[in-house]
């Protein structure tokens, strides 16, 4: 039994709770993202590192959130841990019940009024994720997982994309930013993806990409460089959804494995051999 198999010690009422808790946040979030957006021009940008940003909107929905799960589990959970991408500082991922939360996936695009960006939550339960959530905020999509019980769209049942040829697939990517972008890497890796496949696309939140090919819309999806809570709740989303997640060297995924390929059965083996291929030519 792997440790994506093995039980996980809670009753089905406990995670449905669980669940329950982690909607009541999100929504409660996106109530403060979308009052944020009226006021874009007014917010502070506070750089986070080199063409990173954060602003009070996203320490407040992490704040929320923080609080809508604590209160709602506390009782059952004291000492649950809520690790939250701008109060995060290296610690270690904790034993038992944590939640993994991004509050605002997608800062720029909201910056910019582009309409891709999300709340991520995760439960995970000795660092494996167990239950997740991605709100897709300006389309009003809830994506939900519960560890082997299924992903879900607006509560309507879920499954990876079913195309196997390359010429028909769109794969999904994150284009490395920052201090620490390898655009030569990722560049070798682009060239032989773009030049096979019907076409490749970033929406800029990878909570998104993940809730996507969890849905069909992309038929693989691939990035360098992931926090956390960047994948934690999209890699259950598309597990539950029928597909596959790995790191680069094919092995299962965690939510600290990078870089990230997922994608449906077919279309991620693919990718693999493609990324495999790409690493190979590297000089």
């Amino acid at each position: 039994m792997t440790t994506s198999q093995a039980a996980v010690p809670y009753t089905g009422e406990i995670i449905a709770k669980i669940l329950d808790a982690m909607i009541v946040a999100a929504r409660a979030a996106e109530g403060v993202i979308a009052a944020g957006a009226t006021r874009r021009g007014d917010l502070v940008w506070q750089s986070k590192g080199l063409a990173d940003y954060l602003t009070e909107i996203d320490t407040s929905s992490e704040t929320l959130i923080r609080h809508e799960i604590t209160n709602a589990l506390n009782a059952d959970f004291p000492d649950l841990r809520v690790l939250g991408e701008e109060s995060w500082r290296d610690e270690p991922l904790p034993r038992g019940l944590a939640f993994v939360v991004d509050p605002l996936d997608g800062t720029t695009n909201f910056l910019h009024g582009i309409p891709a960006y999300s709340v991520s939550i995760a439960a995970i339960h000795d660092t494996e994720p167990i239950v997740a959530l991605v709100l897709d905020i300006p389309h009003g999509e809830l994506y939900t997982a519960v560890r082997g019980m299924g992903a879900r769209l607006n509560g309507i049942p879920l499954h990876v994309s079913q195309i196997s040829d390359p010429e028909k697939a769109l794969i999904g990517t994150g284009f490395p930013f920052g201090e620490n972008a390898d655009a030569v890497r990722y560049a070798r890796q682009f060239v032989p993806i773009a030049r096979t496949t019907s076409g490749i696309r970033r929406a800029g939140s990878a909570a998104i990409d993940l809730a996507w090919v969890a849905g069909g819309r992309f038929d693989a999806f691939w990035e360098l460089r992931l926090s956390p809570w960047d994948m934690a709740a999209g890699i259950l989303l598309v597990r539950e959804a029928g597909g596959i997640v790995t790191g680069i060297d094919g092995m299962p995924a965690t939510i600290e494995t990078a870089p990230l390929v997922a994608g449906n059965p077919a279309m991620h083996g693919w990718l693999l051999d493609v990324l495999h291929g790409a690493e190979g030519s590297g000089t």
